[in-house]
């Protein structure tokens, strides 16, 4: 994975007001913290951020005025109407550091022949791994598969160096057999006639 560079500013000015000003200037607010290391509130650019999001799971490396910071988002504030980032949480991260994280989960492949549906119940598996190794997302095959067909957190493919925290027989993904609509039943909801 690639690391995304960012400048960030120290923050001063704390409150609302001072958020607010931040965001007008198209800044978010954000907090790194870690091991065991004092607090650091910066200020990030609106862009950079945005686009550095896109990526799940992005290692960030920030200068904080000359110093390099290693961090990859904790939590991230976005505006529920406009989805703008208002406010984000950082965790410092060292090379060659475990970190766990939620990877999601895609699939490929074709299910076998029939009225078949998948349903996902697990999106995102979570997942420890190297820092700097942080896979954007896991693949498993559902190819073959039938109705009452099931893939365990245990089945999913890994990278090497990466292991399982998610329970390893939790059902990630499971095959349904399409229901057919039952006909209405004639005479059910007409009037009697007077």
């Amino acid at each position: 994975m690639a690391e995304v560079k960012i400048s960030a500013e120290i923050r001063t000015e704390f409150g609302k007001g001072a958020a607010r000003r931040a965001r007008r200037a198209s800044k978010v607010p954000a907090v790194v913290y870690g091991h065991g290391a004092d607090t650091v509130h910066v200020t990030l650019p609106g862009y950079d951020l945005m686009m550095a999001l896109k990526t799940s799971n992005v290692l960030i490396s920030l200068d904080i005025e000359g110093r390099n910071e290693l961090v990859i988002p904790k939590a991230v504030q976005r505006d529920p109407l406009k989805g703008f980032v208002e406010h984000i949480d950082l965790l410092a991260v060292k090379r060659g550091e475990k970190v766990t994280v939620e990877v999601a989960v895609q699939t490929e492949g074709d299910l076998a022949p029939g009225a078949n549906l998948l349903e996902h119940v697990l999106n995102t598996v979570t997942v420890e791994t190297e820092a700097t190794h942080i896979p954007e997302s896991v693949t498993v095959s559902i190819a073959g598969l039938d109705a009452g067909d099931s893939v365990l957190a245990k089945d999913v493919p890994l990278p090497s160096g990466t292991t399982l925290v998610t329970d390893e027989d939790a059902v990630v993904l499971q095959v349904l057999a399409a229901q057919a609509e039952e006909p209405a039943a004639e005479g059910a909801g007409e009037g009697a006639e007077a």
